[in-house]
């Protein structure tokens, strides 16, 4: 993959309208080129704080215990919207902090540490190990190997089977989409849906992803309400935003699942996504990592199949 560039975070002002006890919180993420952080959101719900994603690196997570040491509430609930670590990787530390913190999020997870993340740790011991490895690199490897040593906080206690209620929070579970179980929350008091990877900017991660599971997914937050969405990475959108967003999405895989060159998919969502590229940089890292997915992933069927769950 190439190296993911850094996204400047607009928060709407349309998420301060519930007022600022009830407006979720957003602490942006990215941090460096290579493994930037998701973006976290905390919310304030019975006398706690609820924590959405938790990134991966030590600064981030800092920024969400300063947080809650400001409101002066406990953190009660972590829920991870998939278990990439940079969604995740800060589980272990926050629970460090607030031991009675429940962590809620699919069951896919289970899948991952016995399959994708545990195919990657004996590589990583080896890299990490090696002394030709960079020094930036290393430090990467070792949030990897951290978490690895503390895989228990990243198991649900409370799993998410389907759609539930989580305080003032209603949950999601998107099937086999980003990842084999992706949890996106809608908050009614804010009206603010957070879709975690199922939104991503400047353009989708398909590492993990079975793309006609994830358009479906798109499909149904489109029938949900919401004034604003925050993505997993990227910008606050409003539902128009949105629309455009899931449009190319579509295209994109229709170009993949056709005979198209691969310039004309990576044209075409450089087009059908211009209102989200208007740095050079995103458009040029859009076309790098299109290229790489439609070699590795999208037209890739054996992947795709195993990745959607159809594999014989």
């Amino acid at each position: 993959m190439p190296k993911r560039p850094l996204l400047a975070l607009a928060l709407l002002p349309l998420l301060a309208a519930a007022g600022p006890d009830r407006a979720p919180k957003l602490i942006p993420g990215g941090i460096d080129q290579a493994e930037p952080d998701g973006n976290t959101i905390v919310l304030e719900d019975a006398g706690g704080l609820v924590v959405v994603d938790t990134g991966r690196h030590k600064e981030h997570r800092a920024r969400i215990l300063a947080y809650a040491r400001e409101r002066g509430l406990p953190i009660r609930y972590i829920v991870n919207t998939h278990w990439h670590l940079d969604h995740s990787g800060g589980n272990q530390e926050l629970r460090e902090a607030y031991p009675a913190a429940k962590i809620v999020t699919g069951r896919a997870v289970y899948g991952a540490i016995d399959g994708f993340l545990a195919r990657n740790l004996e590589r990583a011991k080896a890299r990490y190990a090696d002394p030709a490895t960079p020094a930036d690199q290393k430090a990467s490897i070792a949030l990897f190997l951290e978490a690895m040593d503390h895989r228990k906080d990243l198991l649900p206690d409370v799993p998410v089977t389907g759609t539930m209620k989580l305080g003032r929070l209603e949950l999601h579970l998107a099937d086999h989409a980003a990842t084999a179980g992706d949890t996106w929350l809608y908050d009614s008091a804010s009206d603010t849906l957070v879709s975690g990877d199922l939104v991503v900017l400047p353009v989708p991660y398909f590492d993990t992803a079975c793309a006609e599971g994830w358009r479906r997914s798109l499909d149904t937050i489109a029938g949900h309400r919401f004034t604003a969405l925050i993505p997993g990475h990227g910008p606050a959108l409003s539902r128009a935003q949105f629309e455009t967003y899931r449009i190319a999405f579509g295209r994109l895989v229709d170009c993949a699942e056709s005979s198209a060159p691969a310039r004309a998919c990576i044209e075409g969502w450089q087009k059908d996504a211009a209102p989200f590229l208007t740095d050079p940089k995103d458009r040029d890292y859009a076309a790098q990592a299109i290229a790489y997915y439609l070699d590795n992933s999208l037209r890739a069927p054996g992947r795709q199949a195993a990745l959607c769950g159809t594999a014989g």
